[in-house]
């Protein structure tokens, strides 16, 4: 069965690691379905019925996106809180729709990795930053899974570099 793969990058063009891992996994459209939350919904308009039906047919979802403030694009906040619905995602017998659905993380962060411990500079590892994230599919019963993350890329990254994430990525969603 396929993965989806929702995009949560306000400006994939000018992307380096988020947009090569896209590429990539367009290469393989009978594994891979990707759905950019951005280019659906410019306006920020969500179709929350449609996003729940979408959900509903896969197994094995990613959400990929940048670390924007030690959290998500806010595309993302606002699809989490207007999609995960009570008496769908939670609370009543209906609900549920994502248990037992493998969802994982996939997460470009712009600081290195050493940035992200107890004694770098934020004091705090990336599983930490994360946790709400863990909180939130956990709450809806969905089998949350380790994330993959990449760090300290930006437009100057070597191009061997963005190459060997990208395959450390593939190999990610593969194993998924």
């Amino acid at each position: 069965m396929k993965t989806l793969v929702i995009l949560i990058h306000p400006d994939i063009e000018n992307s380096v690691i988020n947009k090569r891992w896209i590429e990539e996994l367009e290469k393989y459209p009978d594994e891979f379905d990707i759905h950019q939350l951005y280019k659906v919904y410019p306006d920020e308009k969500i179709n929350v019925l449609a996003e729940q039906r979408l959900m509903e047919k896969y197994n094995a979802i990613i959400f990929q996106f940048p670390l924007y403030w030690f959290s998500s694009p806010p595309l993302l906040k606002k699809w989490l809180d207007e999609v995960l619905t009570y008496g769908w995602a939670f609370g009543s017998k209906s609900g549920y729709k994502l248990e037992n659905k493998k969802i994982a993380l996939a997460i470009s962060a712009g600081a290195i990795k050493d940035d992200y411990s107890i004694e770098g500079d934020y004091k705090h590892t990336l599983k930490e930053v994360l946790v709400p994230f863990e909180l939130t599919f956990k709450y809806v019963k969905a089998n949350y899974r380790p994330y993959f993350a990449n760090y300290g890329s930006d437009s100057n990254t070597p191009s061997e570099l963005i190459e060997e994430s990208t395959r450390k990525y593939f190999f990610f969603v593969n194993a998924f």
